[in-house]
């Protein structure tokens, strides 16, 4: 409970770091994706500022690896598809401002949010290792 005090919130498109404590890893990112409401309302451009924000933050603190689940695809309702594609290409872009950050595992956890973002990348020319 603690945890949550010190982050003080997050905003909706933002990212903020914290120690991994208990966790196997030494840092978590939090970020807060935006509710999907029709893509009227700017969610595409918040769900890419999830994305970049936590690069950023993963340069600044000399992060080498980085995992990300499907943020707002579950009880936010993006898209997936549209959420996929966004993710690989605004991390993509974001990659190359962050020198430090060497790997990016895209944590899908169904069988089809991971096809999904295996298309994005392939629609980058990019490789992706599974």
């Amino acid at each position: 409970m603690a945890e949550c005090r010190t982050l003080r919130g997050c905003k909706t498109g933002d990212a903020k770091i914290t120690r991994g404590y208990r966790l196997p890893a030494r840092h978590v990112i939090h970020t807060v994706g935006p509710v999907w409401n029709g893509g009227t309302l700017g969610e595409d451009d918040l769900l890419s500022c999830c994305y970049r924000r936590s690069i950023e933050l993963c340069q600044m603190y000399g992060l080498a690896t980085v995992a990300f689940p499907a943020i707002s695809t579950g009880i936010y309702r993006f898209p997936a598809e549209r959420a996929a594609g966004i993710a690989v290409a605004t991390i993509a872009d974001a990659l190359s401002l962050a020198p430090s950050v060497s790997r990016v595992i895209f944590c899908c956890f169904s069988p089809d949010s991971g096809r999904l973002h295996e298309e994005a990348v392939a629609a980058l020319g990019r490789p992706c290792a599974n």
